[in-house]
C-alpha cells in the first residue's frame, strides 16, 4: 500500500473510507444461513439501477458467480471466488479487458463484492492434501450473503414501483383516448361551446410527455388529463340536460296555454338594477350543477384559500364552503351574486370559483362582476371550472420552479 493506494491486478484502487466502512458493515452482518446464488442475483438484477449498474456489470457478476461451486451462498463453505481475468471475461460473453476491470470496480463500489488480494496480487487459493481450499484470494462475496435480504426488500420495493407506473401509463393512455373520443364527438354533432380550444389544451398534455417520461411527468400530466375529462363530460352533461330541460318547458307552457289561454306567463328582470342578470325563477327551474372536482386538486391549484378556513387547514369540502364567505365578504363580492353562483353552479363549484378568483385577485377588477359573468356562462353551459383550475395549477407549478 501506498499513500492510501492499493496494488491489485486492475492497477492502483483507492482505499476509501467509505470501501472501509462497507466492509466492516458486511463483516458484522454475515449470516450462518444460506441462501440461493441466483435468487441474490435476480434480486440485483431488479435493483441495478438502484446501485447504478450496467447490464454489462451484471454480466460480471453472473460469471463470477458461476465460479462459486454451490448452489446456495454459505459462509461455512468459504465464499471466496479466484479465476483469473480471462477466464472471467469468456463467461462474461468475452467483454474486452478494460471493461471487465471498470465493471469488477462498479461492483466493488456499490458493496457487492469485496476484493480480497493475496501478498503479490494474484488470485489463488491454498489447498490441504485433501484438497479442501484453506484460504483463498480473490474476490469475496460475501457482502451478497450478508445483504440477501435487504436486496430482496430494495428489488421488490423497485418491482412494485414499476408495477405502478406501468397501471399510471395505462390510466393516462385510457384518459387520452376518453378526451380525444368526446372532444371528436362534440364537434362531429356542433355541440355548443369552444372546442378547438379544449382541444388545444388536450394537445398542449400531450406535448408536455417526453419521449420517454419518468413517472412524476405521468402523474403530473394524468392529473390534469382526468380534469380536462371531467371538465368535457360536465360540460356535454349540462348540454343535454339543459336540452331535455327545455324540451319540457317548452312541453308544460303548451299544457298551460291549453288549459289557461288567456294567461301570460313571462320571464322579466325584476328592476334595473338586475338588467342583464338571469331572472330568479328561471335559475332554480333550468340550472344544472356539475359535478364537484377532487378537493385535494382545488387545493394544490388555489393553496391561499386555505389561509381563510378556521383552523388555516381545509380537510372536507364544508371546511371550503366556510372559508369561501370571509373571501366573498373580503373581495366585495355581494351576498346575491355569490347566491345565484351556488344555484348555478351549485355550492362546491361556487367556492371553488372564489378560490381560484382570489388566486387571480391581483388581476380581476370586479370579483363581484367577474363572478357574475361567470354565473351567467354556467347557466348557458358555456362555463366550466376545469381550465380556469388547470391555469391555476401551472400558475403555481411555475411560481415553485422558480423560487425552488
Amino acid at each position: 500500500m501506498r499513500n492510501g493506494n492499493v496494488t491489485t491486478p486492475f492497477g492502483r484502487r483507492p482505499m476509501t473510507l467509505a470501501l472501509v466502512k462497507g466492509q466492516l458493515e458486511t463483516a458484522g452482518r454475515n449470516s450462518n444461513k444460506a441462501v440461493d446464488k441466483w435468487k441474490v442475483f435476480r434480486d440485483v438484477c431488479e435493483a441495478k439501477d438502484i446501485f447504478g449498474l450496467q447490464d454489462r456489470a451484471l454480466a460480471v457478476l453472473h460469471a463470477l458467480l458461476s465460479f462459486y461451486p454451490d448452489p446456495d451462498l454459505s459462509d461455512e463453505r468459504g465464499l471466496v471466488v479466484f479465476p483469473s481475468n480471462a477466464q472471467l471475461a469468456i463467461r462474461a460473453h468475452g467483454i474486452a479487458g478494460t471493461t471487465l476491470r471498470r465493471h469488477l470496480a462498479a461492483l466493488v463500489d456499490a458493496g457487492l463484492i469485496q476484493r480480497r488480494d493475496s501478498p503479490n496480487g494474484k488470485r489463488y487459493a491454498h489447498r490441504n492434501r485433501g484438497g479442501e481450499i484453506e484460504e483463498a484470494f480473490g474476490f469475496n462475496l460475501a457482502p451478497l450473503l450478508a445483504r440477501a435480504a435487504e436486496l430482496a426488500g430494495i428489488a421488490q420495493q423497485v418491482a412494485e414501483e414499476k408495477l405502478r407506473f406501468k397501471r399510471a401509463k395505462e390510466a393516462l393512455t385510457l384518459c387520452r383516448r376518453d378526451v380525444r373520443k368526446l372532444i371528436s364527438a362534440a364537434m362531429e354533432e356542433g355541440a355548443d361551446g369552444d372546442w378547438a380550444a379544449i382541444e388545444d389544451l388536450y394537445l398542449a398534455l400531450i406535448a408536455r410527455l417526453p419521449r420517454l417520461p419518468r413517472r412524476d411527468q405521468v402523474d403530473a400530466v394524468l392529473e390534469e388529463m382526468e380534469l380536462l375529462r371531467q371538465e368535457v363530460i360536465n360540460r356535454l352533461e349540462m348540454q343535454v340536460k339543459a336540452e331535455k330541460m327545455n324540451g319540457n318547458a317548452v312541453q308544460h307552457g303548451q299544457h298551460i296555454q291549453n288549459s289557461k289561454p288567456d294567461s301570460i306567463h313571462e320571464f322579466e328582470p325584476s328592476s334595473k338594477n338586475e338588467q342583464g342578470e338571469m331572472p330568479r325563477q328561471e335559475v332554480k327551474r333550468f340550472a344544472v350543477q356539475p359535478k364537484a372536482f377532487p378537493l385535494a386538486m382545488v387545493l394544490k391549484a388555489c393553496p391561499q384559500i386555505c389561509d381563510y378556513a378556521p383552523d388555516g387547514r381545509i380537510t372536507h369540502w364544508r371546511d371550503l364552503l366556510s372559508a369561501a364567505v370571509p373571501v366573498r365578504s373580503m373581495l366585495g363580492v355581494s351576498p346575491s351574486a355569490y347566491q345565484e353562483a351556488c344555484e348555478i353552479m351549485g355550492p362546491e363549484n361556487a367556492a371553488v370559483a372564489m378560490a381560484c378568483i382570489l388566486e387571480r385577485a391581483g388581476h380581476i377588477n370586479s370579483a363581484g362582476g367577474y363572478l357574475r359573468d361567470l354565473t351567467r356562462k354556467a347557466a348557458r353551459g358555456e362555463f366550466g371550472l376545469g381550465p380556469m383550475l388547470m391555469a391555476a395549477l401551472r400558475a403555481n407549478g411555475a411560481v415553485e420552479k422558480r423560487t425552488g
